[in-house]
């Protein structure tokens, strides 16, 4: 049994086909649609971290406010607050 929803996209598909003059052969040929594959991975740890609060942001995603915070009102550059490859492994 179809839903109320099934329904109503059936009539609107029958009337587009109507309308467009469509025949069933002509819709042999349309692949079906392919579902992505779901890529997992492994986090990418911290890549920038507070000096003084040990705070931490892994560059994904929007800012935290206390990276916001350490770059226009404490002084911080980017450059300072980034780790450096070897720390970034063993956090």
């Amino acid at each position: 049994m179809k839903t109320a929803e099934q329904e109503a996209v059936l009539r609107s598909v029958r009337k587009l086909i109507d309308f467009w003059q469509i025949e069933a052969h002509e819709l042999a040929g349309i692949p079906e649609p392919v579902e992505q594959p779901v890529v997992s991975r492994e986090p990418s740890g911290p890549k920038y971290r507070h000096p003084i609060t040990a705070q931490t942001w892994d560059g994904e995603g929007a800012q935290p406010p206390w990276l916001r915070e350490a770059l226009t009102r404490e002084g911080y550059t980017v450059q300072e607050l980034r780790l450096k490859d070897d720390e970034t492994s063993g956090a």
